[in-house]
């Protein structure tokens, strides 16, 4: 009897996995190498590389105009020129002509840059040409083997046993198992890794399957598949918002997410969707993460079974399956579906809020994790910015992308260099020595001391407030004077006001030599000499 859990019954994983292998034996049955031979010599290839658009080719497909697609490319190829300054400051500007749909030309370099395969590439180059150079386990070899003529039988470049394309998604998968040989190969991986060799070379489609693995999908492909489970969970409490409807009929019945949702995440939506929805889902998927994912699985939910009207003919898990295996097309047309993934309200937060109530709700039910997988980077900014590249890859690629900024110090290396310069030039200035005035003016009252006070030095009397003019300068009010016929003769001694103690011009005048005995006459000479040039008026204000 099967195990219940949170109300609805609980899915042997070993199951899962046999039914996806059978489905897709089914599916490969409808093209053995016979029939695909003679399809091919009558009908020719799609402009996706779809022999007779066997990849549930739309007939509604938007046509993007010539010039418009012609201005697109220009757009791109410039910001694929200055990456990292596009994904700094206008990424936005970048989320949005990646939701308008990249072109077709550029759609795999632009997939290697936004996934980060591009840096990852050039920080270990030569790693793939060493893995595959290596035999591998043969554990993995045969599973591989076995699945190669499984993934898009009707496409040209994997149409018959042993092509260029069987070849390359066999070297890549190999050095995946290589690459990560505790986690190994699982069945959904082929999908992926076919998507991106249709559009890159085999050791970019690797470092691309890496990213996605690592970066946008941690944990789905390790044994016993945990994650993909909680994204199940995830999924169904994001439709309680989305849609209540559809939440409240699938928990009616008891129906488990990951009956319906497996295939639609492990395999991002490549072989379920019409190949013209599969590029926009995924060029919005590299540049905004999972949370596209979980968007395209809640329009499909609410699409199908949103209505009463849809849910008549819906009485149980068995015709509930049925008609999400068979969708209809019109839900999943290029411009309905971009236009609904856009309009759905869930965010990055909201699928790592939910995320840890998971864990929690897990951990209290079943016990802990088994698998420990890298914390999930929702989109291409975040990548960047987590996985900055080395120095020595800086070095040798000067077209990396650059993804932390250096320090404020190496970027101002310049200007430093340019101040230490400019102090090293300017000169420091020579100490002054300050030599006392051998006779110094008098000012304050008398020292107090059994030496009798020196004769004033002043000619005014001590009832005039006006100083001298070679004290004090004329007050701005008066007309400037008038230039004089010959420069006067300097003063014969230098006059230096000095703020000094009683004490200190005490024994100064001890130690200093005796001034001129005629002192009074020459101060008498050098005043009548600084007023020659003034007018009679200001000679009374003087004297």
């Amino acid at each position: 009897m099967a195990k219940t859990e949170n109300g609805r019954p609980s899915v042997d994983m070993g199951s899962i996995r046999t039914l996806n292998s059978s489905h897709m034996e089914d599916e490969s049955s409808l093209g053995s190498d016979s029939e695909i031979n003679g399809f091919t010599s009558e009908r020719q290839a799609d402009r996706y590389g779809f022999i007779g658009g066997a990849q549930q080719y739309s007939e509604d497909a938007q046509d993007v105009p010539p010039e418009v697609l012609r201005q697109r490319e220009v757009k791109w190829l410039d910001m694929l020129s200055h990456w990292d300054k596009w994904m700094i400051k206008r990424f936005n500007k970048v989320r949005l002509r990646c939701q308008k749909g990249i072109p077709p030309a550029l759609r795999g370099r632009a997939w290697l840059y936004l996934s980060g395969g591009k840096v990852k590439r050039e920080q270990n180059q030569g790693k793939f040409q060493e893995l595959d150079s290596q035999p591998g386990d043969p554990k993995w070899l045969d599973v591989i083997e076995k699945d190669l003529h499984r993934q898009f039988p009707f496409h040209e470049m994997f149409v018959s046993r042993g092509g260029h394309g069987q070849q390359d998604l066999f070297r890549v998968l190999k050095a995946y198992t290589l690459y990560k040989p505790d986690e190994g190969y699982c069945q959904a991986q082929a999908p992926i890794a076919a998507v991106l060799l249709m559009h890159m070379p085999a050791e970019d489609a690797f470092w691309g399957l890496v990213q996605i693995c690592e970066k946008y999908l941690p944990g789905y492909y390790s044994p016993g598949l945990e994650a993909i489970q909680l994204d199940g969970e995830i999924l169904f409490a994001l439709l309680r918002r989305v849609s209540p409807v559809a939440f409240r009929h699938l928990e009616k019945h008891k129906i488990d997410p990951i009956l319906y949702m497996t295939e639609w995440f492990m395999c991002a939506f490549s072989r379920t969707l019409p190949w013209a929805s599969v590029l926009r889902v995924w060029d919005m998927f590299l540049c905004d993460g999972v949370k596209i994912i979980f968007r395209v699985g809640l329009v499909l939910l609410k699409c199908t079974l949103g209505t009463r009207e849809k849910l008549k003919n819906c009485q149980g898990l068995y015709e509930t399956m049925e008609l999400l295996r068979a969708i209809d097309p019109r839900y999943m047309q290029e411009g309905f579906l971009v236009r609904e993934i856009l309009e759905v309200p869930v965010t990055a937060r909201d699928v790592d809020k939910e995320h840890h109530t998971q864990i929690k709700r897990w951990k209290k039910n079943r016990g802990e994790l088994n698998f420990k997988p890298a914390p999930r980077m929702h989109g291409a900014r975040i990548i960047m910015q987590a996985e900055p590249p080395r120095r020595q890859d800086l070095q040798q690629n000067p077209t990396i992308v650059l993804e932390v900024p250096e320090p404020p110090q190496k970027l101002n290396k310049g200007k430093e260099e340019r101040k230490s310069k400019k102090k090293r030039s300017i000169k420091k200035p020579t100490a002054i020595e300050e030599i006392p005035n051998p006779y110094p003016l008098l000012t304050g009252p008398p020292p107090q001391s059994l030496n009798p006070p020196p004769p004033s030095l002043n000619p005014l009397p001590p009832s005039s407030a006006t100083p001298p003019p070679f004290l004090d300068l004329p007050s701005p009010s008066l007309a400037p004077p008038p230039p004089p016929s010959d420069p006067p003769s300097p003063p014969p001694y230098a006059t230096v006001t000095l703020e000094t103690s009683p004490e200190t011009e005490t024994n100064s005048n001890h130690q200093q030599s005796a001034p001129p005995t005629d002192l009074p006459a020459a101060k008498e000479s050098a005043l009548q000499q600084s007023t020659q040039s003034l007018s009679s008026s200001e000679q009374d204000t003087y004297l």
